[in-house]
């Protein structure tokens, strides 16, 4: 199967940066291939090596996305052992990306992977292959290809989905009246995004308005108030809110919450309803 017909969508997400030419040649690789693609990128700023964290923004931001082909790029291993896939999802998007769970959450949300192929050896990969930049040499072409409207079959050596590395992401629990979460990712405002959401939340009693204590790995202790947005408020207060994702977060009103607390993704924390509230 191909990607729908008209203005072919290719998005990008790497853990690349922007300072360095590597971004731009993804773009020159895909441009020479399929130059009538429709290039959106997504996002160059996930944290290097964060292959959670680039699964989470992938997840939340597809939906937004037009349906296309969709490549993704935080592959710490690279030159190593991992496979390199391409994916057909349920919704018709494709994904294609290192086969290390950053493509999972994503692919779930769509409904799961209807089909997979394994494209390291893919006819059209640039020769030679660097060892470190399959960016440039796997992950392009094929995309690049899959939006010009090859056929995925095309692309590589059939997979069974069932051998797809399945990221685990971290939930939510209670326990001894307090909701421990792990903070998911921070934002380049510093507000950390937590793996919980206001369901989860509510199993503790707090309603907007009120406050929360959070405890850190430290042990530190910090009052939040539950509220919706910012402004609700002090300037340098601290909040947890809904995102925009759907998600608890921890923000500091015209500050930062991840170096006010010296939190990070991965961190796990708890949130207890304050005695006053």
């Amino acid at each position: 199967m191909s990607v729908q017909r008209g203005r072919p969508v290719v998005t990008l997400l790497t853990d690349y940066g922007v300072t360095d030419e590597f971004v731009g040649v993804l773009h020159g690789v895909i441009a020479r291939i399929s130059p009538d693609a429709h290039v959106i990128d997504l996002t160059h700023g996930v944290a290097r090596h964060d292959i959670r964290g680039g699964a989470m923004v992938l997840a939340q931001s597809l939906p937004y996305m037009p349906v296309g082909v969709h490549l993704a790029v935080v592959d710490p291993t690279v030159g190593g052992d991992r496979r390199a896939v391409a994916l057909l999802l349920r919704d018709g998007r494709m994904l294609v990306g290192p086969d290390n769970g950053l493509l999972w959450p994503a692919a779930q949300a769509a409904g799961g992977v209807e089909r997979a192929v394994e494209i390291s050896r893919s006819r059209w990969r640039l020769e030679p292959v660097s060892a470190t930049f399959h960016g440039r040499d796997i992950f392009a072409p094929v995309t690049a290809h899959l939006a010009a409207g090859a056929q995925l079959e095309t692309a590589g050596e059939p997979l069974d989905a069932a051998m797809l590395v399945q990221l685990q992401t971290p939930r939510a629990w209670v326990e001894a009246g307090s909701l421990v979460v792990t903070i998911n990712t921070a934002d380049r405002f510093g507000n950390l995004q937590l793996a919980a959401t206001l369901a989860d939340l509510a199993e503790i009693g707090p309603s907007l308005g009120d406050e929360v204590q959070l405890r850190l790995p430290s042990g530190e202790t910090h009052a939040a108030r539950h509220v919706r947005t910012f402004s609700d408020v002090d300037e340098g207060g601290l909040l947890l809110f809904e995102d925009s994702a759907q998600k608890l977060a921890l923000g500091f009103n015209h500050g930062s919450a991840m170096s006010r607390l010296g939190l990070r993704a991965g961190d796990e924390l708890r949130i207890t309803l304050a005695r006053d509230s």
